[in-house]
């Protein structure tokens, strides 16, 4: 019973309006951005390397765009890729790659808000995020706490529970060790670090993200290389059927478009509300500089990890296509379930058993990278609604974390999907609402930081009341324009 109902309430905050809604926002901001997530790639890539020192207060504009990408790039970058050629046919990836370069431009301007309005927590962390600019842009504090405590029970359950089932699910079938002691080697490493605050989570993301990253994409690359002369065919098998309805498969051109949009944006969090925590806790000069880098993150996402898999399946023939009637009309792999297998039976039958082992340690750190960034969002959203007991609110939030962990691990139930796609809903129909109001401010952070890059300044400073923009904390930029 209460499953249906979970059921019904998904149906209804996911029907095909809510991506519709999303894409027509994404669209604006590209038109009002002078489609800034491309006319800013450079600036993108140099800003990465321009923030990755050390800092004295919050985190590396580079930590940031690391625990973003470990929030963004999961098992659902593997699987959700799957899933979308299995029920929407090639064709799907480039709408999903076209809904990444859309949402860029939401991205820019969502995280930018979350720079304007992000405040000093303690003596050497910033915090910021959706909630925030919520309370602060507009007034609505309810509102914030609203989308707190979805963000919250999101984050910090619903999404760890099939990342930590996938772990136990894939040590288990690759190495034999039944659940209860992966769970519990989870459950200390992350306690370890999510204890020691968003400097240490930082520095682990640092670390891990690039590793697990240049490890899936190295194993992608050598299995492409290595069928080399099948990549032309696939290209214009994933256009053909993108785009040409009287193509092989065009008859489901409709719903490649549906599939290939719900993957995209799923996978890349764009207008969600969720990645902008991260955005919210560096230390940059100006804000326009955070949306740059965080709309990097969903080109990394989406363009690199989810199109390196989707070319590594097509180009190994390791998928399925089944109409949305039910009837497979391709069968290269009729015995084989749609998911992470399908990259795995690619790398495998190419490179060999060693693939399975190799694809098993980047599952592992991307449901785990994954699990970390998540609770971080979750902890931010806590925090921001029990303001007067900020500690004891930051212990409860790593309890939940330990306890999510064990029940996935332990049991694991499709409620937990339910919750949290429930969750990001809701998030989403209250996030978008305000960016849409606020993204002025952003835009204005834009044209400020565009008017000194032109003037050739080399240290870029923000001032948001001379911009006109009211509601961010008390001379917070004043002191971090004047510092050393």
């Amino acid at each position: 019973m209460l499953m249906d109902i979970m059921n019904f309430i998904t149906k209804m905050l996911w029907s095909s309006a809510t991506p519709a809604l999303i894409i027509a926002v994404g669209v604006y901001f590209t038109i009002r951005t002078r489609f800034v997530q491309v006319r800013r790639i450079k600036d993108m890539c140099g800003l990465i390397y321009k923030n990755s020192g050390k800092t004295k207060e919050g985190i590396s504009g580079l930590q940031s765009f690391m625990i973003s990408v470990s929030g963004r790039v999961g098992v659902g970058n593997v699987a959700g890729v799957a899933t979308a050629i299995c029920f929407g046919g090639p064709g799907s990836i480039p709408w999903m790659c076209l809904t990444a370069i859309i949402g860029g431009a939401t991205s820019f301007i969502e995280c930018t808000l979350s720079q304007i309005y992000k405040i000093r927590f303690g003596n050497k962390e910033f915090r910021g995020g959706t909630c925030y600019y919520i309370e602060k842009g507009i007034g609505l504090r309810w509102l914030a706490i609203i989308f707190a405590v979805c963000a919250f029970a999101g984050e910090c359950f619903g999404f760890h529970l099939p990342n930590i089932k996938t772990i136990v699910t894939s040590v288990d079938m690759t190495l034999g060790i039944k659940p209860l002691i992966p769970t519990i080697f989870i459950a200390i490493t992350f306690a370890l670090l999510v204890f020691g605050g968003v400097k240490r989570i930082g520095t682990f993301s640092d670390k891990a993200v690039p590793f697990m990253s240049f490890v899936y994409i190295t194993m992608c690359l050598v299995v492409i290389v290595l069928n080399f002369s099948k990549i032309p065919g696939a290209i214009a098998l994933m256009l053909n059927c993108a785009f040409n309805p009287k193509s092989f498969l065009g008859g489901m051109l409709g719903t490649a478009v549906s599939w290939g949009v719900k993957r995209g944006l799923y996978s890349n969090e764009a207008g969600q509300g969720s990645a902008t925590v991260s955005a919210g806790a560096s230390d940059v000069e100006h804000p326009a500089q955070e949306g740059f880098t965080q709309s990097l993150a969903v080109y990394f996402d989406t363009l690199l990890i989810c199109l390196i898999g989707a070319v590594t399946i097509i180009v190994t023939e390791s998928y399925n296509v089944v109409d949305p009637l039910g009837n497979m009309v391709v069968a290269h792999v009729p015995d084989l379930e749609y998911g992470v297998s399908y990259v795995q039976n690619g790398i495998t039958n190419t490179i060999g058993g060693i693939g399975s082992y190799i694809m098993t340690i980047c599952v592992l750190f991307f449901c785990f990278t994954s699990i970390v960034a998540m609770h971080y969002y979750g902890e931010v959203n806590l925090v921001y609604i029990f303001k007067k007991h900020t500690k004891q609110a930051a212990i409860a939030a790593r309890l939940m974390s330990v306890f999510a962990i064990f029940v996935g691990g332990l049991y694991y139930s499709e409620f937990a999907w339910g919750m949290a796609d429930v969750a990001l809903g809701i998030m989403t129909f209250i996030n978008l609402p305000i960016i849409f109001i606020l993204g002025r401010n952003a835009l204005a952070a834009l044209k400020d930081y565009e008017e000194q890059k032109k003037a050739g300044v080399t240290k870029f400073t923000f001032d948001p009341e001379k911009l006109g923009i009211k509601g961010t904390e008390p001379n917070l930029w004043k002191e971090l324009s004047n510092r050393d």
